[in-house]
């Protein structure tokens, strides 16, 4: 059955897929107007975007033009609608408005009279006779959001945003998005470590409890086979160059590249251009700008204590938490209310065997968590707890009560400040034995011992260079991802050792595998299992 000319134009302007291909333009990389054609990346987010989005993505994928082409194309045949784009950076800001611009002129008024004209035409909006509009602005503030409903909000590249501004504009973009199924909010950005966006996504990522749905994009993107052809094509002529006129094959790879190749089913062509830009560039920056994993895009090569690349090699293998159903059927009851919230536990404790116990113990109103990390006498990491909304006093039960569950494990308690009071609880109130003592001598010169471990500028150093030779030597298995996260951002600046500065950096967790480490170390048990 032939289609008439109104039943093409109105099958074309009820798919957006049809009409940018039909009558959306864009520059190409070779400076020509051609038909705006979804790369398969781009297609595949227009079919499973939902309300909440959150995209990470290796460099120039295309979702800019994408929101761009979108918003013009919901604006022409939507009447009464608006749509925000925000970016890092004024400069970009006017340059994306600009793309908008020769998108709109792009459409053929010549042929047909459906589009609508523009009523305003400036630095700041599109705006239509429809009473659509189409805003831009910069990411210094929420003026340009807060008064407004729109019915698609994108965030560009929001990782370069201040970081002190990053969670309040996502609060006050929520509330100003259209109250309908079909608005949208379209978080996207490169990584540029670690900051809200990062904190969001991550959470979005690994868990099913986030509103966000999420998105990653690596290197090994399809649109990169068109969209970087000639820089392609410029790698495997440099590598011809310096290799005799061949092109990469199996006995050239280096040992990461081999690893690239069989894990990730990795081309020579993508491999090549890989070494091209690490050479012309750093390593670093390949892995913020062109992402395996979102853990590589997250990495820094800054001062970390630990071995940046093991801590990735165990994201990639760690092992998920017991589901929920299986772990409350032997778990305390007591537990239940933290499981995969606060509680995560990996392994099941093992009869007869040994357990070991860190403790860092916060105030429990904010700020620091107070974390336990319990490990097997294998080194095999079975519990972790993190949490700084609980007091001292209930976690002293949290404490008490997954100690002896993991086999009445034995427990190095950090006593610095509120690790007193919680030692306290656990003798006496709840009469748990099986804890670290540390030798110490008195005023008298006489020799006692104390209960917990007194960390100091002298013993911290000890106890982390200990967690670090137990984790690279692999005489311990991490599977937290929440401690390896903490882990990467672990520095020792100019001798003083702790999280990398800024909000919500943690490193609790780092501090109770340490404590862990020596309860091991110590391998004693008061108590008989």
């Amino acid at each position: 059955m032939t289609l008439t000319k109104k039943q093409k134009l109105d099958k074309i302007t009820n798919d957006f897929k049809l009409y940018a291909k039909n009558f959306i333009k864009i520059i190409n990389n070779d400076n020509e107007s051609v038909p705006f054609v979804l790369n398969p990346e781009q297609s595949q987010f227009i079919d499973e975007m939902e309300k909440f989005n959150i995209i990470l993505k290796g460099r120039q994928i295309g979702f800019t033009t994408l929101s761009l082409a979108y918003m013009l194309y919901s604006a022409m045949t939507k009447a009464d609608t608006s749509y925000l784009m925000m970016t890092h950076n004024g400069k970009v800001t006017q340059s994306l408005l600009r793309k908008l611009k020769k998108m709109y002129n792009s459409l053929p008024f010549d042929k047909f009279d459906i589009f609508p004209k523009t009523t305003i035409d400036n630095r700041d909006e599109l705006s239509f006779v429809n009473g659509s509009r189409i805003v831009v602005a910069t990411a210094e503030g929420t003026d340009s959001i807060s008064g407004n409903t729109f019915q698609v909000i994108h965030l560009s590249e929001m990782a370069k945003y201040p970081k002190n501004v990053q969670e309040e504009i996502i609060a006050t973009a929520i509330p100003a998005l259209a109250k309908n199924p079909d608005s949208s909010i379209i978080i996207e950005s490169t990584a540029m470590g670690f900051n809200y966006y990062q904190e969001l996504f991550m959470e979005a990522y690994r868990t099913t409890d986030s509103v966000w749905k999420p998105f990653f994009y690596s290197w090994l993107a399809k649109a990169y086979e068109k969209q970087f052809k000639h820089s392609f094509d410029e790698a495997e002529e440099w590598f011809k160059v310096n290799n005799k006129g061949k092109r990469m094959s199996y006995n050239d790879l280096e040992q990461d590249e081999i690893e690239l190749k069989e894990k990730y089913n990795c081309t020579y062509r993508q491999l090549m251009y890989r070494r091209y830009y690490i050479t012309l560039n750093s390593l670093e920056k390949w892995n913020r700008e062109f992402p395996i994993t979102p853990e590589v895009a997250f990495s820094t090569s800054n001062i970390s204590v630990f071995d940046t690349d093991k801590i990735l090699t165990r994201f990639n293998h760690a092992k998920k938490p017991i589901h929920i159903k299986q772990v409350k059927e032997k778990l305390p009851s007591t537990l239940h209310k933290y499981l995969n919230k606060s509680l995560f536990i990996y392994n099941f404790p093992i009869a007869k065997m040994r357990h070991f116990g860190g403790i860092d113990v916060a105030s429990g109103v904010g700020g620091d968590n107070s974390t336990i990390s319990i490990f097997n006498a294998d080194g095999e990491q079975c519990a972790v707890f993190y949490s700084n909304k609980v007091p001292v006093y209930e976690f002293a039960q949290v404490v008490n009560d997954l100690g002896r569950y993991f086999n009445y494990a034995f427990l190095a308690v950090e006593r610095n400040s509120y690790g007193l009071p919680l030692l306290e609880k656990l003798r006496k109130e709840y009469g748990y034995e099986n804890l670290l003592k540390q030798k110490i001598f008195n005023e008298r010169s006489k020799k006692v011992y104390q209960l917990g471990f007194m960390t100091t500028n002298v013993s911290k150093p000890i106890i982390v260079n200990d967690m670090k030779e137990h984790f690279e030597c692999n005489l311990i298995l991490i599977h937290s991802l929440e401690t390896l996260d903490e882990m990467k951002i672990f520095q020792d600046v100019n001798g003083k050792m702790g999280n990398k500065k800024g909000n919500n950096n943690h490193d609790d967790l780092v501090i109770s595998t340490a404590m862990a480490i020596q309860a091991m170390k110590q391998n004693k048990y008061y108590v008989a299992i």
